[in-house]
């Protein structure tokens, strides 16, 4: 997920290549499960230009990934302009959280600090590792640090835009 956002689109996934030869487009997606990105018929996708609106016309689970249908592409050659291009959501197409959930997308660029006030740096973005997702904090280094509410993560203030965390500077 990307920093640059205008306020009110989340990234939700990217076009990853190509499927078949009638426009399908294989979509790296980060929702969980994967194929909840295609109960989205509206998607936005990052050109040069911007973000241009397009609508979904078919999507499915295919093995670990997911591939859709959009409107306009009719072959390979149409569908190939898209690859590796962000694929947004409105913020306001999503369904609400409850109190102490977040979006991936509302962490990234967010400051991290540990109890000491030592500064980490800002989260990059995030990742999933099977057991737990874990920020990936861009300061005087890279620091990977475990998404473990409680444990790791001690509070989350998206108002002054600070996650703190229980975690050695020396990690």
């Amino acid at each position: 997920m990307a920093q640059d956002n205008p306020e009110g689109y989340v990234i939700v996934g990217q076009i990853s290549g190509l499927h078949g030869v009638k426009g399908w487009v294989k979509v790296y997606s980060y929702t969980d499960p994967r194929e909840n990105i295609i109960q989205y018929s509206q998607w936005f996708l990052r050109s040069a230009e911007g973000w241009q609106e397009i609508k979904l016309e078919e999507g499915r689970r295919q093995g670990k990934g997911v591939v859709a249908k959009l409107e306009g592409y009719i072959d390979r050659d149409m569908s190939a302009q898209l690859i590796d291009r962000d694929i947004a959501l409105l913020k306001d197409q999503l369904p609400q959280l409850e109190k102490n959930e977040y979006y991936w997308n509302d962490l990234i660029g967010c400051k991290v600090i540990n109890q000491d006030k030592t500064e980490f740096g800002i989260v990059e973005r995030m990742i999933e590792t099977g057991s737990n997702d874990v920020l990936i904090v861009k300061g005087d280094r890279e620091r990977l640090i475990p998404y473990i509410r409680g444990q790791v993560i001690k509070n989350i203030d998206l108002d002054s835009s600070i996650i703190q965390v229980d975690w050695d500077p020396d990690f």
